[in-house]
């Protein structure tokens, strides 16, 4: 898969994107809506693409069971009706119309129109926005069937939804495109040395934006990642440049109940609202910020964690 670099008023939008699916079936893009739109209206014309697109409207007045049928009539396919309806779990739902369903209940049988498509590759546009957790399960599952005979490219602005299916993660913004290393690893690369600490504890982490020396209180932060050989520190939806090392950062910030979570993330405790299980060897943070941000959680660090918070 491959996207075309794009200019606007002359400032480089979009770079030039070379997308290898074949070693990761299941690939995800971390992008604002603008950049979204743009990467869909490059595949649009491409009959290998099925395009999902969120604003996409369904059939109001017909029962789900109905749709499915119509779904299958038009899509020529063999499958059973009665069969369709166990595997997406919609037996309480098939004689309920669209337009009666709950928000998520709905946006969950319109994103089924992928399972149809008879594209080799599928294009999803936040799939996972509108859906409640059962549904999130139901849809990666789905997902991940789907994985095993298509090609499947996730497009969205949260960490979170690209994580719950996704083999590789990228994020596209105004600094380019960049992978994201969100692998676990029960060894972590980087050893913390014992060493001499003086009593007087640090109050303040240094960062820089835009030529500006900014100073944070720890309580303040939400979290802090590595990205691209880059420290990020992430304070109320925004990031900030930090010379530290995660390593330099987690000693100096133990004493204020920050954590390293995975071997790329160091997340502050007491901004976690939800620890998120999506499969055994497959978890996430949920933090209670403004924006809402997730974070990655290793296997190995989940016991830590729960020691730490006392659960």
């Amino acid at each position: 898969m491959q996207f075309e670099p794009i200019y606007t008023h002359g400032k480089l939008t979009i770079p030039k994107i070379e997308l290898n699916l074949d070693n990761n079936p299941l690939v995800g893009i971390i992008t604002d809506l603008k950049r979204k739109q743009l990467l869909m209206d490059q595949l649009a014309d491409h009959a290998q693409y099925h395009l999902f697109r969120v604003q996409l409207g369904e059939y109001m007045n017909l029962r789900v069971e109905e749709l499915i049928m119509f779904l299958i009539r038009v899509t020529e396919r063999n499958d059973h009706v009665a069969t369709l309806i166990d595997y997406f779990a919609l037996k309480e739902e098939r004689k309920v119309k669209m337009k009666h369903l709950s928000s998520s209940r709905r946006m969950f049988v319109t994103l089924l129109r992928v399972f149809f498509a008879h594209q080799p590759t599928l294009v999803l546009e936040e799939p996972y926005f509108y859906l409640e957790e059962e549904d999130r399960r139901s849809f990666k599952r789905i997902l991940d069937d789907l994985s095993k005979d298509k090609q499947i490219l996730i497009l969205t602005s949260n960490l979170e939804d690209a994580m719950i299916s996704c083999d590789a993660i990228y994020r596209l913004n105004e600094e380019g495109f960049h992978p994201l290393d969100i692998r676990d690893t029960e060894v972590e690369e980087q050893e913390v040395h014992e060493q001499d600490q003086p009593n007087i504890t640090l109050q303040k982490i240094y960062t820089k934006k835009n030529d500006k020396v900014i100073l944070f209180n720890p309580p303040e932060i939400d979290y802090i990642e590595s990205l691209n050989g880059s420290i990020l520190v992430h304070v109320g939806g925004e990031s900030f440049a930090c010379a530290l090392t995660l390593t330099e950062l987690e000693q100096r910030l133990l004493n204020f109940g920050f954590f390293r979570c995975h071997r790329s993330y160091i997340v502050n405790l007491q901004k976690v609202r939800e620890i998120i299980t999506w499969t055994k060897n497959s978890y996430s943070l949920r933090l209670n910020t403004g924006e809402d941000a997730v974070v990655p959680l290793s296997r190995s660090k989940l016991q830590e964690l729960k020691a730490h918070l006392n659960i």
